[in-house]
């Protein structure tokens, strides 16, 4: 337990839908995150997985404290952040950064770089003017950034280049944890696997810990150490990342692996076409949340909620199947 940098217990975010004006009357519960477990080793990349709407990104904003958890725990470091006070709350806000999606929204129009970058140093610490400046000029340098580029305005750079921003805006009070939600989707292919690689180069070099939210899985499987897979709120596979690729168990991990490009361009797959939509949060589907979709569904899928159990070391799979040994 001592490793745990994070460890996430029972997670569960529901969102109330209500019916009339003046008198409210709940009538549902969006279910965005329901009973989530994983840890995260300090230094290491955990990778959160699947298509929009499983849950991931509200999971994300539950660990930044931008949502009321509904239900579980999230402790940092052995502490259950639902229990912290203001101050400890503000200590843990500073070694918990966030780098998002889209470098153009991120970052203020209005505000010089340096001032973006300073922003969080002023808010938490007492240095001085010529400390915040000079610690400005650091997390530039280690992006691949110069320090004069400190006075301009982020339209003058490139989608590249402002994501390099966002990422020395979230060093500068030398954080433990840094989330990473979809980092790369939004930037060219030909960028992605040179801001990929600075952020390994700067995890090695400062022993952060990521956990990386992304659909892509070849981002994802480049850059993880562990990968869990989610569907419709629900973790429905975690493995090492090699183990995830080599030897997919659950079937909608198996389709999400069909799906995405070969590594080489003369590899060939055989794709695997789900049948139908995702179901509504609104409407859950009883027994296994795959199974609208699932092409070997049977009568338990439809009725017994599957449970994520150990198959191997390290590797969990949620599917009735698995363990009746029909599962190739």
């Amino acid at each position: 337990m001592e490793n745990y940098i994070l460890s996430v217990q029972n997670l569960t975010k529901h969102f109330p839908v209500t019916k009339g004006l003046l008198f409210m009357k709940q009538i549902g519960a969006i279910k965005a995150v329901d009973g989530i477990d994983f840890t995260i080793t300090k230094g290491e990349t955990f990778g959160l997985v699947g298509e929009s709407g499983c849950g991931k990104t509200t999971t994300s904003k539950l660990i930044l404290l931008l949502e009321s958890i509904t239900k579980g725990n999230i402790l940092f470091e052995g502490h259950d952040i639902g229990k912290m006070s203001d101050l400890e709350h503000k200590r843990y806000r500073s070694q918990v950064q966030a780098v998002f999606q889209d470098p153009y929204s991120s970052l203020s129009p209005r505000m010089r770089v340096g001032s973006i970058i300073a922003e969080p140093l002023i808010v938490n610490t007492k240095f001085t003017r010529k400390e915040i400046k000079d610690k400005t000029a650091d997390v530039l340098d280690v992006v691949g950034l110069q320090a004069d580029h400190a006075d301009r305005y982020p339209h003058e750079f490139s989608g590249g280049q402002r994501q390099r921003i966002a990422v020395a805006r979230a060093l500068a009070l030398n954080p433990k944890l840094i989330l990473l939600d979809e980092p790369v989707s939004a930037l060219d292919v030909s960028i992605r696997a040179q801001i990929m690689n600075l952020l390994k180069d700067i995890q090695e070099k400062f022993g952060l810990t990521y956990l990386l939210i992304a659909h892509d899985l070849a981002v994802v499987k480049h850059m993880s150490d562990r990968i869990g897979v989610m569907y419709l709120g629900k973790l429905v596979e975690k493995a090492p990342s090699d183990e995830l690729h080599r030897n997919p168990l659950h079937p909608y991990t198996q389709a999400l692996l069909s799906a995405a490009l070969p590594s080489h361009p003369d590899d060939r797959k055989n794709g695997i076409i789900l049948s139908g939509e995702v179901p509504s949060p609104l409407h859950i589907p009883p027994g296994c949340r795959f199974h609208t979709r699932c092409p070997a569904a049977e009568k338990e899928c439809f009725e017994e909620i599957p449970s994520l159990q150990e198959v191997s070391p390290g590797h969990k799979v949620a599917c009735h199947k698995q363990f009746q040994g029909t599962v190739d």
